[in-house]
């Protein structure tokens, strides 16, 4: 290319508004394969609006893509303001998703960007994912992105996954059903790491939730501008689970400036790799009783049928003075301090499950997904033996257009 940025005759493209001056995307549709319409039509849910986060939703605000969502739990504090974009001093206190989704859809108008405030395991259901052409994580914990990694699988999504630490940073890019997930990169320390945050009860760690990562904002800007270049060329991509650069990871030294990519070997016995048919998936109310979700299974696939959710479940709490508390909540959402009994103070033993059965306990096949606190979009699986249908729970991110 000339020094002066000018580009050969046979590769300009007049994108000129009518009064002569150059569009808002006239420098990027300059790029030869480049088409807008295909920003312009996406959705990209971005999960975590940390300094990542705050990263990405600008980058893909900048670029013109079409739709963004972007989720988090927590909230805006100070040490938040020297690696994120958006917040500001007096966002203090304020849901992060919130604050960024306000600032970014300033930034471009042409971008419908949608803040939602939760645990993205218990506010995103897998249904849901489908409603998006791909997701970046900007997440700090491998909880979530082992979450977000099967979540993506089940619904045939691809994801970019970034992670930073101190000057250290790396990418990833993972695409159903061909090439390696985010599980098949973990180590036996990773899965050590992982069985550390909780407890024997199956219960978080209260003291594993806060754990800071140091970091600083060229680290966040250095990965997430290669995520989100990755995302653009996904979008572009005719086939994206065949994407030349799924299964692969790009490693950032920023003390030295070295790069360097690593291919990740595609495990067979990964338990990841499940794939869910949800293309013909009956939508079922959250309001619907477990009970008559099990009549169903067992009408149309026989008497040997249960219900599997996504999530354990927590039935009820039991102590050893005889007190006994019904919970039905998923384990997710409950710390290892719940434990404790009210009465004694002693930890209790807890009933956990996952499925829905002729023998499960009255109070379970009485409450409905929306009592237990399963989210919008998630899915509930009818089984018997290796015959398997999927309902998907009604219900859609507040502002986003189902398609």
């Amino acid at each position: 290319m000339a020094a002066t940025g000018e580009r050969p005759a046979d590769r300009r493209l007049d994108v000129r508004l009518g009064d002569g001056t150059d569009g808002r995307y006239h420098r990027q549709e300059l790029i030869s394969w480049w088409h807008q319409d295909l920003l312009r039509q996406a959705r990209v849910l971005v999960v975590g609006a940390g300094a990542l986060g705050n990263e990405l939703v600008k980058n893909l605000c900048l670029l013109g893509v079409g739709t963004v969502v972007v989720c988090d739990l927590d909230s805006v504090e100070n040490s938040n303001l020297a690696r994120c974009v958006f917040f500001r001093p007096g966002d203090d206190g304020r849901p992060k998703a919130q604050v960024v989704a306000q600032a970014a859809g300033q930034l471009n108008g042409d971008c419908q960007v949608i803040g939602v405030t939760g645990d993205i395991r218990l506010t995103v259901g897998v249904g849901l994912y489908r409603q998006f052409d791909l997701i970046l994580g900007g997440l700090d914990n491998r909880e979530a992105r082992l979450h977000v990694n099967q979540a993506c699988w089940k619904a045939g999504v691809p994801w970019i996954d970034g992670a930073i630490e101190g000057l250290m940073g790396v990418m990833r890019v993972f695409s159903p059903p061909g090439s390696a997930c985010y599980e098949c990169t973990l180590s036996e320390r990773d899965f050590e790491l992982l069985a550390a945050r909780r407890a024997c009860s199956l219960l978080t760690r209260d003291e594993m939730l806060a754990g800071k990562v140091p970091t600083v904002a060229t680290s966040s800007s250095v990965v997430a501008a290669m995520q989100v270049a990755e995302a653009v060329k996904l979008l572009h991509a005719a086939e994206p689970s065949g994407y030349e650069f799924a299964g692969r990871g790009v490693i950032y030294n920023g003390q030295t400036h070295d790069h360097y990519t690593v291919v990740y070997p595609h495990r067979e016995d990964c338990l990841s790799h499940d794939s869910y048919d949800l293309e013909h998936a009956a939508a079922v109310g959250r309001d619907v009783p477990f009970a008559d979700i099990l009549h169903r299974a067992l009408h149309d696939l026989g008497r040997d049928a249960v219900v599997e959710l996504e999530h354990e479940l927590v039935v009820d709490f039991q102590c050893g003075c005889g007190r006994r508390d019904t919970v039905l909540r998923p384990a997710i959402a409950l710390r290892e301090s719940d434990a404790a009994c009210p009465a004694c103070g002693a930890r209790r033993r807890l009933t956990p499950t996952h499925r829905v059965d002729a023998d499960s306990p009255a109070a379970l096949l009485e409450a409905t997904p929306d009592r237990v606190g399963l989210p919008a979009g998630d899915v509930i699986t009818l089984r018997a033996g290796l015959e398997r249908t999927h309902l998907i729970l009604d219900g859609t991110i507040e502002g986003l257009q189902l398609r």
